[in-house]
Parts: structure tokens; sequence; C-alpha cells
């Protein structure tokens, strides 16, 4: 068994619409609620032995601002994670180490939500279903992988069976109340 974490990066401006999307930073309420989710990150159980976090701008000031609730755990920005597909997200993760058993992932949608979806096709649990509705921004998801090594992940299709254990929304947090 394995733990994904997935984050999705907190709101982006767009206050200047030359920029490429690649280099949109975050909008003060994306720091807001990156500031808020920082708690969230800290309290993992297990904590990622090793994030992969997207060269995007916005996500990586999203991983700044939780950064030190993440330890000492190694930080891999990947270009190939600046992706709205999961397959990418999916065939990087096939690539980890097998020592390490949980790992999160700073990123993007539609590829979060499709990836955590396919992979929790089964779950029924509130977590999931919540996800299922709506993958916001700063939004946090953990699942269980049925896999014994993450080169599991690597085949032409997801395997089934993952589990939602948690999915924390900056909505749901006192701090910032909205998402």
């Amino acid at each position: 068994m394995k733990r994904l974490y997935l984050l999705r990066h907190a709101k982006s401006s767009w206050e200047h619409p030359n920029l490429e999307d690649h280099d949109r930073p975050l909008a003060p309420r994306g720091d807001r609620a990156g500031r808020a989710m920082a708690a969230v990150v800290a309290a993992l159980d297990p904590a990622p032995g090793l994030v992969l976090c997207s060269t995007a701008v916005r996500a990586c000031q999203t991983l700044a601002l939780v950064r030190a609730g993440l330890g000492n755990a190694p930080v891999v920005t990947d270009e190939t994670l600046y992706a709205f597909d999961p397959l990418p997200v999916r065939l990087r993760l096939a690539h980890v180490d097998e020592t390490v058993q949980a790992v999160m992932v700073v990123g993007h949608n539609p590829a979060f939500e499709r990836l955590a979806v396919e992979l929790a096709r089964g779950d029924r649990g509130r977590p999931a279903r919540a996800l299922r509705s709506k993958f916001p921004t700063a939004a946090l998801a953990a699942l269980d992988l049925p896999v014994a090594q993450w080169a599991d992940l690597g085949g032409a299709t997801s395997p089934k069976g993952a589990r939602v254990v948690a999915f924390t929304r900056p909505a749901d947090l006192p701090e910032t109340g909205d998402a």
C-alpha cells in the first residue's frame, strides 16, 4: 500500500493577462488559502517522503507556503507535472523509488481530479464523493493506493481500488472560509 497526496495549486492571479499560463503567480486569495492549508500538510500521517512539484509559478508558490510542514522531504520540480491530463502525473509517479511510502504531488486540474476519480473509481465514502463534486484550488486529497510499488502506476491503465482517506478544501478551514 502506498499513500498519494495530491495538492492542487492555490488560486492564481489573472491580474497580468499577458503572462504565459505557466508564469501566473498566486492571487491574494490563493496566498491565504495556501497558508491555511499549511497546518493540514504539517499534520499529514504518514508524512510525505518525497514531494514532486510542477514547474508552474503558482504550483511552486503553493509549495513554498506549505513547505515548512513537510520536514526534510526532498522536493523535485518536474516540468512533466505541468500537465492537465492524468497520464503524465501517473507516469512520473511510476518512477518514484520503492522505498518511499508516501508522495505529495503539487500540480493542476483537471489532471488531479481525473487521476483521483480514476484511481478511486469504486470508493463511495464521503471524502471520495466530495472530491468527485469539485477539486478546488488549494485542496488536498489523500489516497491509499492498492499497489506494492509505484511502478504499478505506469501501465496503460490506472490500477483501480484506491481509497480517498481524506479530502480537505480551504473552505473547510476556519482560517479562510473560501476556496
